[in-house]
């Protein structure tokens, strides 16, 4: 959590899961970036990590399919709301964070975190109310992607940023994005904005405060920032039982799951094997979609989609291999 060298791990910039995955305080595992422990790991060991981080992958879009069928029920803002709040129970009961002992930067940079992923969850869950999962995921991915590239300072990742273009020029097909709602469309790349200053804030947050702490206070800030937004579109709906039973099972698959099994697994898995994988997330958010919601994809689409896996698996792969490189170097 706590990197002294940068805000953002170059490695993970892309990739980053919808929230941070926190590890237990090493100083090279910034919150911003997962990074294994360094502890070498067996094949066996390799294998359940793979399978964790899957395991957290498939939990994270299908929550997010779960969170579009309780939307005409409590609504999108209600909703994020339910997820945050219940997420935020968890955690601070879970990781008990100091409230003493900071300093006012330290809580104006908890503060921003919060108000982020605040932001990019309320602006996903509206695209999604509008757009296909599977197509809402893969404009958000641009964010990171986008950070990644100007990160890396890299010209070869020019070369993937056009290919990820490429692929958002084909969800528009031959009718352009009208045949999308220009509405849901732009609300999902406004979150993947709001996902790069995620990761950055995040990063921060991991250097001033211990473990999971600063997930903790900041996942309380975002809560409490879209409690009125909820309130406000769902009032009493919120209240119902199988509401906030719904709403609890959308926070335990899309937070709470999937940070507890990229925690354990980030512990021996490779930071370049971890975020390839998640350059996964918009093909199982497709299949999420298709499963649980009967979005279908068209051909065009699946190849959009594939194209922006691909520049990110590319980016990912190319920066890993500088940072090799570098080492070798310095060695």
């Amino acid at each position: 959590m706590n990197d002294p060298r940068s805000a953002v791990e170059p490695a993970a910039a892309v990739t980053v899961p919808e929230a941070v995955t926190a590890l237990d305080g090493a100083p090279d595992a910034p919150t911003g970036g997962p990074h294994g422990s360094g502890q070498p790991a067996g094949r066996g060991g390799t294998l359940v990590s793979v399978a964790l981080v899957v395991g957290g992958v498939v939990s994270v879009q299908f929550g997010a399919a779960v969170a579009a069928l309780l939307m005409p029920r409590a609504g999108a803002f209600g909703v994020v709301t339910l997820r945050l709040l219940v997420a935020a129970v968890v955690l601070l009961v879970v990781c008990r964070p100091k409230l003493r002992g900071h300093s006012r930067a330290d809580w104006g940079t908890v503060l921003a975190f919060g108000v982020t992923m605040g932001a990019m969850n309320n602006l996903f869950y509206q695209a999604l109310d509008r757009i296909p999962l599977g197509i809402a995921v893969t404009l958000e991915v641009l964010g990171p992607l986008a950070l990644s590239v100007i990160a890396s300072r890299r010209l070869v990742n020019l070369l993937w940023a056009g290919l990820a273009l490429v692929g958002v020029a084909l969800l528009g097909g031959a009718g352009g994005f009208g045949r999308l709602d220009l509405l849901g469309a732009g609300l999902a790349v406004a979150a993947g904005a709001m996902w790069a200053l995620y990761i950055v804030f995040s990063a921060r947050t991991g250097r001033r405060f211990p473990k999971a702490d600063g997930l903790a206070l900041a996942m309380a800030v975002a809560a409490l920032l879209s409690l009125p937004l909820g309130i406000a579109e769902s009032g009493t709906k919120l209240t119902v039982p199988t509401t906030v039973l719904l709403g609890a099972a959308v926070a335990l698959l899309s937070s709470v799951l999937p940070y507890t099994l990229e925690l354990i697994a980030l512990r021996r898995l490779p930071a370049s094997t971890f975020a390839v994988m998640m350059s996964l997330e918009p093909a199982i958010a497709a299949l999420a979609g298709f499963l649980i919601l009967d979005q279908a994809l068209s051909t065009t689409d699946a190849l959009a989609i594939a194209l922006v896996i691909g520049a990110s698996v590319g980016a990912v792969r190319g920066q890993v291999g500088a940072a090799g490189k570098r080492k070798r170097r310095e060695a």
